[in-house]
């Protein structure tokens, strides 16, 4: 696990979906609030709806490395901000996701922890539900569980079990060798119509051939 993640952590999640293009992808209402930031980490699953209060529940339970998967079901109100993400990353939290609203962004920026969600509100929600921890959570059109890993950057989330992610480590790293060397070859002077197999995949399409647009580097 640990050497998947650490190649996860070097990956960009466009070229995870590339290898997979059925691989699950959070709504992408959801999105980064802290930009240039990279977040891969098992899931800590909460439910907090509208109420705040099970996020002290949720940082106590989270080790080192997690990502807090906070599912909102609607919510009108933040239930994340500032003080959460000061203490999500003291204890070494990888990141917070809300299918929901947050607030404190300038607080949640300086912080530097990725955080995630649907956008912002200045009013919090009621300290009175403890809500639940670690079960299963419908979470920006997925159902996520405890333990599934969260992979985010400024594209989006991508959510599932560890053997999907192993499943195409391999091939999203040799995406991302080729992308690396179709973009050295375009600051060469290279067309990216020459790098790529698009004019014989038009010609085969419109044969009607089985066709796949690949690279020549």
């Amino acid at each position: 696990m640990t050497d998947l993640l650490g190649r996860l952590r070097d990956m960009q999640v466009s070229s995870l979906c590339d290898a997979d293009k059925s691989f699950p992808v959070v709504d992408p209402a959801i999105r980064a609030l802290v930009p240039d930031v990279t977040m891969v980490g098992p899931a800590v699953t909460v439910s907090c709806v509208d109420d705040h209060l099970p996020m002290f529940a949720a940082l106590r339970a989270a080790t080192p490395g997690a990502v807090l998967v906070v599912a909102g079901s609607g919510g009108t109100r933040a239930v994340a901000g500032e003080l959460f993400a000061g203490e999500a990353k003291r204890r070494g939290l990888a990141g917070i996701v809300v299918d929901g609203l947050v607030r404190d962004l300038r607080g949640l920026r300086s912080t530097g922890l990725p955080v995630f969600a649907r956008g912002t509100c200045p009013a919090s929600g009621s300290t009175r539900d403890p809500g639940t921890i670690d079960e299963p959570v419908s979470f920006g059109g997925l159902v996520v569980g405890p333990g599934d890993l969260v992979c985010g950057d400024d594209d989006g989330l991508l959510i599932a079990a560890p053997d999907r992610f192993a499943a195409v480590i391999d091939a999203a790293e040799g995406i991302e060798a080729a992308e690396r060397a179709l973009v050295s070859a375009m600051r060469n002077g290279h067309d990216l119509h020459s790098l790529t197999t698009v004019d014989d995949h038009v010609a085969a399409l419109a044969r009607g051939e089985q066709s796949a647009l690949g690279f020549r580097v």
